[in-house]
């Protein structure tokens, strides 16, 4: 990367102090940028300062994630993330924003959307319909729901953060992961990713505890009611050699006013990065 970075700031939501990235640019259009889960805002940093020359954008930290708090009773579930991200937009800005989310933070970002549709000028998911790792325990009794969600909780109580006696160790953990990464970003995504230990050792900067997932919704809603009130246009991206399922694939998504769907050859699950150029291009078209 190249040019001046963006400066870091903090806010409230639900008593936890959370941080978000600005990068400048305060008169141009706002456009919200939401990272996955286990990741951090700085996933951005190539697609923002590219934008930031006609968008303010602004990147958060998840609760839990980056340099944000994490929740003392690890609350990660999504009306929690909801609303954190309802405060920053709150605060920020007075005018309709478009969104740009990956994966957990394309789900959270759906949602805003379908609750505040006003809000929300333009919408682009990426890879954030169909997730299946976001609804774990789809179609069973609440009684076994509740029991498994306990027992992982009691589970993670008892994981401490894996730590890397070296920072190499864990940009390999990275690559490992993200095979698609070119050495220089994923590199770029380790320091950002990471926390240096009184130990010496290195560690991811996410809570353990947002591996652990419950919808905890209202009574009764169905996630489609609240696609169907979305007002502004919606993109949905999807990585052809991803886990996710294709939106077309999801019945659901036939409930969206204004969708339109783009899958991308050789790209997984962080299209965005696989694809990087042509995502780009796109998007830059599809915010104007």
């Amino acid at each position: 990367m190249n040019g001046p970075g963006p400066t870091s700031h903090r806010f409230f939501s639900q008593r936890l102090a959370l941080n978000y990235l600005d990068w400048g640019n305060p008169s141009a259009p706002p456009l919200v940028m939401v990272h996955g889960g286990m990741d951090h805002a700085r996933n951005w940093d190539w697609f923002a300062q590219d934008l930031s020359r006609e968008w303010h954008v602004i990147c958060p930290d998840l609760r839990g994630h980056g340099d944000s708090a994490w929740s003392p009773d690890g609350s990660y579930a999504i009306p929690f993330y909801v609303s954190d991200l309802a405060q920053l937009i709150h605060q920020v800005s007075d005018q309709p924003v478009s969104i740009v989310g990956h994966s957990l933070g394309g789900s959270i970002a759906l949602r805003y959307t379908g609750l505040y549709p006003e809000r929300v000028r333009r919408l682009a998911v990426i890879e954030g319909v169909g997730i299946a790792h976001l609804a774990p325990h789809a179609g069973k009794p609440p009684a076994e729901i509740w029991r498994e969600w306990i027992a992982e909780r009691r589970a993670l109580s008892a994981r401490s953060p894996r730590r890397y006696d070296t920072l190499d160790q864990a940009l390999a953990r990275m690559m490992q992961e993200n095979g698609h990464l070119s050495p220089e970003r994923a590199r770029h995504l380790t320091i950002h990713g990471t926390m240096r230990n009184e130990d010496g050792t290195w560690s991811w900067k996410y809570d353990n505890y947002v591996r652990s997932f419950i919808s905890l919704g209202v009574p009764g809603e169905r996630i489609e009611d609240i696609w169907h009130a979305i007002e502004c246009p919606v993109w949905l991206i999807h990585g052809e050699k991803s886990w996710a399922e294709h939106p077309d694939k999801d019945p659901r998504t036939a409930r969206f006013k204004n969708a339109q769907v783009t899958s991308y050859e050789n790209a997984g699950h962080w299209v965005h990065h696989d694809r990087f150029d042509s995502v780009l291009a796109d998007l830059k078209l599809f915010l104007e």
